[in-house]
């Protein structure tokens, strides 16, 4: 190493750029994670309509509180998961702020095919719009993340 020239270098600094990018692409939730999310989110469309609104609502902010807590733990890169362990730095800090972004979003989702339904004159209209949106979680989250991850540059 003691003669390595400026284009070898350059190259070698290259190659670990590449290498940290394609890791912190591979940085995000288990598939398990999107499901209890899924799962959580019908089940406060159901408390939406069996509860009166004080409780739905202060079951609406438990379950943003611990989805807060939940994926800060699993995003701040130490964890392991079935596929990696990172560090915080290599993982990146926009991520939470997409994660919550894309939370922010499903619930505007919710609310408007709520509204939709609603106006439709559908029954339950909170709950089959919490259904709509958790099939999407559950079957799409980890797409939907990566895809909003790639357009916030994450």
């Amino acid at each position: 190493m003691e003669n390595t020239t400026p284009e070898q270098a350059g190259a070698a600094l290259g190659v670990v750029d590449r290498a940290q990018r394609q890791v912190a692409e591979e940085v995000g939730l288990p598939r398990g994670y999107w499901w209890a999310m899924a799962a959580g989110w019908l089940l406060l469309g159901v408390l939406g309509n069996v509860l009166p609104q004080w409780p739905a609502g202060v079951a609406t902010v438990a379950f943003g509180v611990g989805h807060g807590w939940l994926a800060s733990r699993l995003l701040d890169g130490r964890r392991r998961t079935d596929r990696l362990q990172v560090s915080a730095a290599v993982a990146g800090h926009r991520i939470p702020l997409v994660v919550v972004g894309m939370l922010l979003g499903l619930i505007a989702a919710t609310v408007l095919v709520a509204l939709a339904l609603d106006a439709d004159g559908a029954a339950h209209a909170g709950i089959w719009a919490a259904a709509l949106i958790a099939a999407v979680v559950g079957f799409g989250g980890p797409e939907i993340l990566r895809v909003l991850r790639r357009w916030a540059r994450a």
